[in-house]
Formats: C-alpha cells, structure tokens, sequence
C-alpha cells in the first residue's frame, strides 16, 4: 500500500477499538474503503508518473470533490500524462482538446448534421457529440483560444449538459474538466476571464521536479504502460457522493467565511494591508467549494468530518485564482498567492472555534 505523500494525512482505517455503532455505520465503512482507493490510486499512478506528490494529492481532491481543476505550469511536467494517467486508474471515459486559436464551439461541445432519408427524401436534424461528452476532459492550453470558444465550457461544467440546436444534452456522470495553462508564453494567449476562472475548484501549480526524481525521469526510457484500473466510476460516483455527506462543523463554515471576507477590499473585516492590495475578492461559490474541497481532502484521509486544517491546506489552490490584484499589487510584483498568505496570516483560525 502506498505511503501518504505529506500533503494528505496519513489515512485512518478503523481500529478494533471502534465502537459497535460505528462498525454498523455505513457511511464509516465506506470512508475506510475510499481511503484504501486512494492508497491504491496513488501507487498505481505513481507507476507512471515521478513525483508530484503534492499535484496528485489535489488532483483526487478535485476530482472526489466533484469539482474542477485548472493546472498551471510549464511544458514537459507531465499535466497531460497525470491526467490521462488518472482517468485510467478509475476506468473513465478521457476526451483531450488542444486549444488553438481556430478552435470553435462546435468542435467542443458537438453540432447538428442534416440527414436526408434516401427512400421518403425527408430531411432530419442529427446531434453529433462533441469531446465534452466524456468523464474527464482535458482542455489543452486552454487560454490559446479565444473567449467566445473558452465559453463554450461555462454550461458545461456548471450544470453537467450542453445546449445545441435548441435542446440540451446531457453530459455523461461523472463529468470533469481538467485544464492546462502554460505560464510562460504570453503571446497569442486569451487570459481566462473572472467567471470562468470561478468555475474551477482548484487551480494548481505544477513546479518541477526535486532532484531525486528529475533524475529517475532523464534515466527512464518509454513511459510505461497506463495501469490497470482501480476503481470503477460507479464507485467512483459513490465516493463523491459520500464526500458531499461528510459533515462540516459551524467552526469550519464559520472559519470560511471569515477567510472569503478577507479577501474584499469593501468589507470592514478586511486587512488594510490587503484592501489595497484587491480589486476584487473571492465570492460565495469559492467558499462553498473550498468547503467541499476540505470534505474530500478529510474523507480521502479517512478522517469523518472536514477540519480547519484542511481548509488551510486549500485556501491557497481554491482562492489564489478568484482573486484580482489591484494595480499597487502588480506593481510591487505580489501575485494573488502572497495575498492568500497575507489572509491567511490575518485570520485567526481560533476565532472561527469560539470560546
């Protein structure tokens, strides 16, 4: 069984201590079980890909969360091979775009066809599905395409359908999308606007290798082979709707929203030090999904019940791209993750628990 990599806390299976209760809770069984699948996860991804310990940890959170994840990071880290590698672990239908700037709707979300019936001469029209409809989706570059194409993912990933011709189809389930962003390249790239950008759970870095495992991966020839799947998505679906059952304490919510609150230069709880570094703050949907972030970080942990460590631990991911800096932020070079630490730094967690 594969070793947590620090970044999730070690999984808690149950103990012969466990009372009568629990042992005939469903729910509990269940919880030991995804934290065995993770376990079985991550060993069977890490056949194929070399560290990252840290970017598949929130990969599974996205994806047991029921949410969405944009990668960012520079070519050759292996975003694509992660994710592929991921949705053939849990024997899911993968679909990859390669964003351009010719890239339209319909070569996204499908179009309509006129069929003409050889023997009556009628004419009918036929939706042909386009890549969307898959399990996982990986948008290739996404921000080389332009706007109008970029929101060709808005329905989507919201409400899990698309509308064509006049009728809406609906998306297979479980339905992901998992972007990829060069950071680098500024030339020809269409920057994701705000609503988009809100769309996605988590956005997450992807940083180069250590050492140790830029070395296994210059020595190794072929990638190997995609491992075999792990877990089925039936199962798959049955976790995330455990993770959407797993309770959060009023500290937890409390603790949330006095970190959203942070983030607006208009509200009174903000830090001075941050009001002026903030055009525009983290809304109600980035509270809502960092909660249910913190659910599957907890439940993919075995631990029962989402915890303020688990909101700390993905305050940075789930709130860095809802954040606009303001133009005394760009110009002494802060990023909106420095601001998240700022935040972080000013919330105290204590204040959330009450007396």
């Amino acid at each position: 069984m594969a070793q947590p990599l620090g970044y999730i806390t070690p999984t808690m299976h149950p103990t012969p201590s466990a009372s009568a209760q629990d042992a005939e809770d469903p729910d509990i069984a269940q919880l030991a079980s995804l934290a065995e699948a993770r376990d079985r996860i991550v060993a069977a991804v890490h056949e194929v890909v070399v560290g990252q310990g840290k970017v598949v940890d929130q990969l599974l959170v996205a994806l047991f969360g029921s949410g969405h994840a944009l990668f960012v990071g520079a070519p050759g880290l292996a975003k694509t091979l992660l994710v592929s590698t991921v949705a053939h672990t849990l024997d899911l239908e993968f679909s990859r775009i390669q964003f351009t700037p010719d890239l339209m709707p319909a070569d996204i979300t499908g179009s309509e066809v006129l069929d003409e019936d050889p023997a009556t001469g009628r004419r009918t029209f036929r939706f042909i599905p386009g890549p969307v409809f898959c399990n996982i989706l990986l948008a290739d570059e996404i921000n080389r395409t332009p706007p109008k194409t970029q929101a060709a993912l808005l329905q989507a990933m919201q409400e899990g359908r698309v509308s064509a011709g006049g009728k809406t189809h609906a998306l297979p389930s479980p339905f992901h999308v998992f972007a990829t962003q060069n950071p680098i390249e500024q030339e020809g790239t269409y920057p994701l606007p705000e609503a988009q950008l809100d769309r996605f759970m988590l956005e997450i870095r992807v940083d180069y290798p250590d050492p140790e495992a830029e070395k296994a991966i210059v020595a190794r020839g072929e990638d190997p082979p995609a491992p075999a799947p792990v877990l089925s998505p039936a199962e798959l679906v049955r976790h995330q709707a455990l993770v959407r059952r797993l309770p959060v304490p009023p500290s937890v919510v409390e603790y949330v929203v006095h970190l959203l609150r942070a983030t607006r230069p208009s509200d009174p709880s903000c830090p001075a030090d941050v009001r002026r570094l903030v055009r525009w703050g983290a809304g109600p949907r980035a509270g809502r999904q960092l909660v249910t972030a913190a659910r599957a970080r907890a439940a993919l942990a075995g631990v029962p019940a989402a915890r303020i460590e688990d909101v700390r631990a993905l305050a940075r991911p789930a709130l860095r791209h809802r954040i606009v800096p303001s133009f005394a932020a760009e110009a002494e070079g802060i990023d909106p993750e420095r601001i998240v630490d700022r935040v972080l730094e000013a919330v105290d967690p204590a204040a959330a628990e009450g007396p």
